[in-house]
């Protein structure tokens, strides 16, 4: 028996990997957190496969459905949103099931802060802008940020930031990114990316908050901020520029006309 804790991807049933799509259609117990999961999600499933929504369920009650199917000796998977190693809350899991002597294996899945990206069409890290990408939230009640971690901290670095759960914080995010960043690097915003309701929003954060109503971004919106999400003129990267050697490719020198 084992349990496999799969990467569902931002929310597109067809953003899941194919070894999760694959593993979905062939264990009997599957354990899903419905506020976070889409039900299309679950197309993948075999027929007859047990659901299990655990969106009300706490830990030692999802440690019963672990053990049950070890008793039938049956496979379960674990589908969370995003990847599971991102705020996945797997870590607590997974110590149960080495206490349980249950073998385990993680597929990862598509995030949804590089779903975000796409939507808007940006890369986040360009030559000579930004070469680092840090991935954030705010504190809440069902876990704190260390204070080294703040946003006003890690603002100092100027990388580009992919802040989750960030909609009902927008005020207290962007005073603490105007610490450093100047009021004109872009900012985006989105909400469930890949979902049917997704929306977007893009600007700087001098007009985030003139340009969004309060309250109108909900808990799983997305920002990004940062100046390589600007559209203008940037350094090229020389790995694909014609004069650039590397292993798969020599640049023939030309030759020298004798005098």
């Amino acid at each position: 028996m084992k349990v496999y804790f799969i990467g569902a991807g931002p929310g597109a049933a067809d953003l899941i990997t194919l070894r999760g799509a694959r593993l979905l259609g062939e264990v009997d117990m599957v354990l899903y957190a419905g506020s976070l999961v889409p039900v299309e999600m679950l197309q993948h499933c075999k027929p007859g496969a047990e659901l299990i929504d655990t969106a009300k369920l706490d830990l030692e009650q999802q440690q019963a459905c672990y053990l049950r199917a070890q008793a039938a000796g049956s496979d379960v998977v674990r589908l969370h949103s995003g990847d599971p190693a991102i705020y996945g809350a797997t870590a607590e899991q997974m110590r149960r099931l080495d206490l349980l002597g249950i073998a385990y294996d993680i597929v990862p899945g598509v995030s949804s802060f590089t779903a975000a990206a796409a939507v808007v069409q940006t890369e986040l890290t360009k030559p000579e802008v930004s070469q680092s990408v840090i991935l954030t939230r705010v504190s809440g009640r069902a876990s704190a940020v260390p204070e080294l971690e703040s946003i006003a901290r890690l603002a100092e670095h100027r990388a580009t930031m992919c802040i989750f759960l960030s909609g009902p914080h927008l005020k207290k995010i962007v005073t603490d990114l105007l610490l450093h960043y100047p009021p004109e690097t872009p900012v985006a915003l989105v909400y469930r990316a890949t979902w049917p309701e997704q929306k977007s929003y893009q600007g700087t954060l001098a007009t985030i908050l003139k340009d969004t109503k309060r309250g109108a971004w909900n808990l799983t919106t997305m920002m990004l901020v940062g100046a390589a999400l600007g559209k203008e003129q940037a350094a090229e990267s020389s790995l694909y520029s014609k004069d650039f050697t590397h292993l798969f490719r020599v640049v023939k020198k030309p030759k020298k006309v004798a005098a």
